[in-house]
């Protein structure tokens, strides 16, 4: 696997692992809005903790990424092989 499909493979990957961790974990405010606020979403969470999924979805993603790159290295996971 080349450094183009690894980075391509990786990016992918992290973006699956990302929505899928994004909505973990979220709090949306239960409050009754006394007063309507402007651009104010009464669904929208209190603290989403963005960084803390962007480095969990990071190593979740180099764990996945060292498997599928170790299985194409032994060719254990070979996609030319099933094609043909």
């Amino acid at each position: 696997m080349g450094i183009t499909g690894s980075i391509i493979i990786y990016v992918m990957i992290w973006w699956i692992i990302f929505f899928s961790v994004l909505p973990v974990g979220i709090q949306s405010n239960k409050e009754v809005f006394r007063e309507k606020i402007e651009g104010m979403d009464p669904g929208a969470p209190k603290n989403p903790k963005i960084a803390k999924k962007f480095f969990i979805t990071t190593i979740i993603t180099t764990i996945i990424f060292i498997v599928i790159y170790y299985l194409v290295e032994i060719d254990l996971l070979n996609l030319r092989e099933f094609l043909k």
